[in-house]
């Protein structure tokens, strides 16, 4: 595994420890998520480009639009979650609680 690969692995697996285990925060697990789909959107580019083929040439910008999809509902989630409850811990969410 080249330092270059390992970079970007270890950087993919940061961001899913700090999903999985520091769930205090809306805002922190989302910094996480987007941290894990900007390693793999600059994995999935530094790919393409090895590789100098042009099939795989969209696959990046449409994992960056999706991501910014993402980012946009988890920060419209995290407004309606703070107006709502008044903070954006993850604990006072309750799915069962209407």
């Amino acid at each position: 595994m080249t330092p270059l690969h390992f970079s970007f692995s270890s950087a993919f697996t940061l961001g899913l420890m700090g999903l999985a285990f520091h769930r205090t925060h809306l805002l922190s697990a989302l910094l996480c998520l987007e941290g894990m789909m900007l390693s793999l959107f600059i994995a999935l580019a530094l790919w393409t480009l090895q590789f100098e083929s042009t099939n795989f040439s969209t696959t990046p910008m449409l994992l960056l639009a999706f991501s910014a999809c993402e980012a946009s509902t988890g920060l419209a989630l995290l407004v309606a979650t703070a107006r709502t409850h008044g903070n954006d811990r993850l604990q006072n969410l309750n799915l069962l609680q209407c």
